[in-house]
């Protein structure tokens, strides 16, 4: 007999306030499909633009100050009561984000019996492809499993082998600026506003099509040729810094150069990303790369490893363009795998933030 589990979901890791509502539908024990019901977002970016980035403290501010309408939104059309599990990010992220929405949970299950999920957040970003793919666990676990898995964003650049839904290995991961973050830099250097990717990824596709050419730029691919998974882009955002200090400012102004200078950016990081992602899948004898994290929507980067993949006969996974960035189904899919798994708690009030926090490994 299938049931049918709704799970409220919370995400208020940094500048995106969501809340959503997701169905899973559960034959005996088992996962068949999940359905999203609600996905509602307030996005902070365009006050975050001056500041070129993510400034903590204003992020807090309008999560308390949207939270509420967002929940207002995304349960409009729900009978609330019909909610069997609630789920929040716990981490990693902005400390003062995250305990926003916790503080929140905590006092919308006051006195309810409800129990709550402390979700991890980069490991959601690589489960919302379950949002992409509707597909059972049994038939998950066949077909892609064992995996290497990609999560890539403005604060994480992390890569592991994915046993099992749960269990994982870390592989590597950046050891400065995360690939979003990189985008995010150097549009800054280049004048270009924020979130960087969008903005470069559009200017590097305007030098794509343009038919005369009259300016080269090479930029390093950090770290691409190292044996270990381990990434670096602090580097290749200083080779920005300097190169861009050299350039008159006529040419540093005018648009051919922003969109060459844009074109090698992306270039770079997709290529260190595709590269060391490969080797692993290779190396680990994986069946499939997943991927997830808001970098996992730009264009470059999926059609680089959609032709990688196809060549070396290896499935991929990727979420839909609308579940890349953050967003509370995500948070949702992965509370119902943590649920499974006994890592909710009864009493709200033993929710807690770790804004470093890690996959937890395992070694099966």
């Amino acid at each position: 007999m299938t049931k049918k589990i709704h799970i409220l979901a919370i995400e208020t890791s940094c500048d995106d306030t969501a809340v959503g509502i997701i169905q899973a539908r559960v034959f005996g024990q088992k996962l068949k499909e999940f359905k999203v019901v609600s996905n509602e977002i307030s996005s902070q970016a365009d006050l975050h633009a001056g500041y070129g980035g993510v400034y903590p403290a204003l992020a807090k501010r309008e999560h308390k100050k949207n939270l509420p309408l967002v929940f207002k939104a995304a349960t409009k059309d729900f009978d609330i009561k019909k909610i069997d599990l609630v789920a929040v990010t716990a981490g990693p992220g902005l400390d003062p984000c995250l305990w926003t929405g916790i503080n929140f949970v905590q006092e919308m299950l006051s006195g309810n019996k409800l129990p709550a999920v402390p979700v991890n957040h980069v490991e959601a970003h690589i489960l919302a492809n379950f949002l992409t793919k509707k597909i059972g666990e049994d038939a998950f676990r066949k077909t892609y499993l064992p995996a290497v898995a990609l999560a890539v964003s403005g604060g994480h650049t992390v890569l592991f082998k994915m046993n099992d839904i749960g269990k994982y290995k870390l592989l590597g991961q950046t050891r400065d600026d995360a690939a979003g973050e990189c985008f995010d830099k150097t549009a800054r250097i280049l004048g270009l506003g924020y979130p960087g990717g969008p903005l470069i990824s559009a200017l590097a596709k305007q030098w794509s099509k343009r038919k005369k050419k009259t300016i080269k730029v090479s930029m390093p691919r950090p770290m691409l040729n190292q044996k270990n998974y381990d990434f670096s882009f602090s580097g290749l955002k200083t080779a920005v810094l300097y190169y861009h200090k050299k350039q008159k400012p006529a040419l540093a102004a005018s648009k051919e150069y922003l969109e060459a200078m844009s074109f090698e950016i992306q270039q770079a990081i997709v290529d260190v990303l595709v590269a060391k992602t490969m080797k692993a899948a290779s190396n680990l004898k994986a069946k499939s790369i997943i991927i997830g994290g808001g970098v996992s929507a730009n264009e470059l980067l999926r059609k680089t490893l959609k032709t990688v993949a196809k060549k070396q006969k290896l499935k991929l996974l990727m979420p839909k363009v609308d579940y890349c960035a953050d967003n509370a189904s995500m948070i949702g899919v992965a509370a119902y795998f943590a649920n499974k798994r006994g890592e909710a708690v009864m009493d709200p009030q033993d929710l807690r933030s770790d804004s470093n926090l890690m996959i937890q490994e395992s070694d099966n």
